[in-house]
């Protein structure tokens, strides 16, 4: 594979492994350095719209307040692509970890989104409030950006021009501003034993509703765990649930 210069003779010697886990659309590699060290680097082109620019600024934020996650070692642009060297964090995902149990996933899933949701929105600098969201969607599906491919099960073979009529037709009446992570699904939840010990994938991350968490959250927790475990996941965080948002804010990320 490509290295960036800057770090070629680094990882001369490094065992380096391509992940096929998730589904940003970005090449991410682990690198077992010599020394024992675990590192990743992510990749994505400068040509399409990319994420990893922002996921930098996020995750220097994040290790500025430390928040959990990947601490972020380097970034480069070359070869026409951008690039991101970080830190591992400890432990598993939550949709590969075979050690836990389903009470105890819903239960870190939980603990971990209310730490997040509790820092001050004032002292976010990144916006991902609905109208910026929309916005973005519009310019995705007009551009033609949008995979009608992927959409979920119950929205199979609709245009996207079409689903994006029904988002506007379903905006919610309510709305909760916290710091959220934007793509809050049980792999990019990370946990050592039963201690959750980072968020990963964080170019998402900004001030939203926080059903934009809750919702995929518990999506995620639908396909990973079973329907039994959403009622459990949101007694847990404390909140009732709120299906039409829900609702909404899964048919919103059939855009990105």
């Amino acid at each position: 594979m490509h290295i960036p210069t800057k770090w070629r003779e680094k990882f001369a010697g490094a065992l380096i492994e391509r992940q096929v886990v998730g589904e940003s659309g970005a090449e991410v590699f682990r690198i077992q350095c010599g020394s024992g060290e675990e590192l990743f680097l992510k990749s994505e082109p400068t040509g399409l719209p990319s994420e990893l620019p922002g996921e930098v600024e996020r995750l220097q934020w994040m290790n500025r307040r430390n928040l959990p996650g990947p601490t972020v070692l380097g970034d480069a642009m070359e070869d026409n692509r951008h690039w991101l060297l970080m830190t591992a964090v400890p432990g598993c995902d939550l949709a590969n970890a075979n050690n836990l149990s389903p009470l105890q996933i819903v239960e870190i899933l939980a603990v971990a989104l209310r730490s997040l949701h509790a820092v001050p929105i004032a002292e976010c600098p990144f916006d991902h409030r609905l109208e910026e969201r929309i916005a973005v969607a519009q310019n995705r599906v007009s551009v033609g950006l949008v995979d009608e491919a992927d959409f979920d099960n119950e929205r199979r073979g609709r245009a996207a021009t079409d689903v994006l009529a029904e988002l506007l037709s379903t905006l919610p009446e309510t709305g909760d501003l916290v710091v959220t992570h934007g793509d809050a699904c049980l792999p990019n939840f990370m946990a050592d034993g039963s201690r959750f010990t980072g968020f990963i994938d964080c170019g998402r991350l900004g001030v939203s509703d926080r059903y934009q968490d809750l919702a995929l959250t518990a999506r995620s927790i639908v396909r990973n765990l079973g329907q039994d475990w959403v009622e459990p996941f949101f007694r847990e965080y404390g909140v009732e649930p709120d299906h039409q948002r829900i609702a909404f804010y899964c048919l919103l990320d059939e855009f990105f």
